[in-house]
């Protein structure tokens, strides 16, 4: 029992020097990390410099034909002629499409010789009038017979017209959506005719920035169907009432189209420069650190170590964001004019912290980027 007792109590021993030793010589390890101090981090960097900002609003808009409609007949009928083809260009006024009308049109001859024999009666009727031989009261009943069958005949010249469909303004037609010898009936669509230049933009903007925007400014439109093209165009009208849902109000601007690119139902962005050019401090977005309690930057500060060598170490600065433009990000205070700025690899800096700079590769710092072919 004796024997083994001390050979518990001499593992134990063991157990309990080998943990201590392993402590002793971390805390040896760390503290010999420690003085030998963090070796520099390498950062790009960039000076804070001042350019000239436009401020603009940008928004996403609807575009909308000038005068654009669903074409279709009033009346039932079966399509006899198709005048023209899906894409034509037309002319306001231009023939269509037209409906079987042989049976209108030949009661409309046949209401019209009646009105024609209204009116000879009548004008008879009129002679024997003046000689007595008919009373008042006829020839006032033969000039109601001759407008009620004037009226029959116009009504039934209205129905053989609207058998006949017409352009009802300047536009391009869609594509044909009956055939020939297809039966339609009233308000059966026939084609789509889209009026394409000008045409408009609908867009929303907080009311906000409302008092900014007036009729006649000037607007940019793109749209991603077509990258780097860009439509100019001018602030039509400005709605007069406001969302109560989103406290936007809407506007509409009228674009140039002549290539007839841009199509109604494109949804596009909208452009707007707001006032006139500022002079103000822009960096990079990709120099600014976002957080709840405030945006920050690191600037690089020369400093002497205990060796009389100089370093270059980081500090965090507190700033104030404006608005963006591209990649680029305006800084209305917490920093001046010819700072250093880190520009990437703040995740690995801290205060006091030394580094080292390379800038062999930059992030991007343009005002309009533009994407890179491959």
């Amino acid at each position: 029992m004796i024997k083994r007792m001390v050979l518990m109590l001499v593992l134990a021993g063991l157990v309990l020097g080998g943990i201590f030793g392993f402590q002793a010589f971390k805390s040896k390890m760390i503290r010999k990390f420690m003085s030998a101090g963090q070796p520099p981090q390498t950062v790009s960097t960039i000076k804070a410099s001042y350019s000239q900002w436009q401020a603009e609003d940008r928004a996403v808009g609807t575009l909308q034909a000038v005068r654009g409609a669903d074409l279709a007949p009033e009346v039932a009928g079966t399509v006899k002629a198709i005048y023209f083809q899906s894409g034509d260009s037309v002319k306001a006024g231009t023939q269509l499409l037209q409906l079987n009308a042989d049976s209108d049109a030949a009661k409309l001859r046949s209401l019209e010789a009646a009105a024609a024999l209204a009116e000879s009666n009548y004008r008879r009727d009129a002679e024997q009038l003046k000689v007595g031989a008919i009373s008042q009261a006829a020839l006032d009943a033969d000039a109601a017979n001759v407008k009620s069958a004037t009226a029959q005949a116009e009504e039934q010249r209205a129905l053989v017209e609207k058998k006949l469909i017409r352009a009802p303004f300047d536009g391009r037609a869609g594509i044909r959506a009956v055939d020939l010898g297809q039966y339609v009936g009233p308000g059966t669509k026939i084609v789509t005719l889209q009026s394409l230049d000008p045409i408009f933009v609908d867009f929303l903007v907080p009311q906000g920035v409302l008092a900014r925007f007036r009729v006649g400014q000037k607007v940019s439109v793109t749209a991603d169907t077509f990258p780097g093209m860009s439509f100019e165009g001018r602030v039509a009208a400005i709605d007069p009432k406001i969302d109560p849902a989103t406290r936007n109000a809407k506007l509409r601007a009228e674009v140039r189209n002549p290539k007839q690119l841009l199509l109604p139902g494109m949804f596009a962005t909208v452009q707007t420069a707001l006032g006139g050019p500022a002079r103000l401090l822009t960096l990079p977005q990709t120099a600014i650190t976002y957080n709840p309690f405030g945006n920050t930057v690191f600037v690089l500060e020369e400093r002497k170590g205990a060796d009389g060598k100089t370093t270059l170490v980081a500090q965090q600065k507190f700033v104030t964001t404006g608005a963006t433009r591209g990649d680029q990000v305006a800084v209305l205070s917490g920093l001046a004019e010819g700072e250093t700025v880190v520009t990437s690899g703040q995740i690995k800096l801290r205060n006091g912290a030394a580094v080292s700079v390379n800038n062999a590769i930059q992030p991007s710092n343009e005002a309009a980027p533009r994407p890179t072919p491959e």
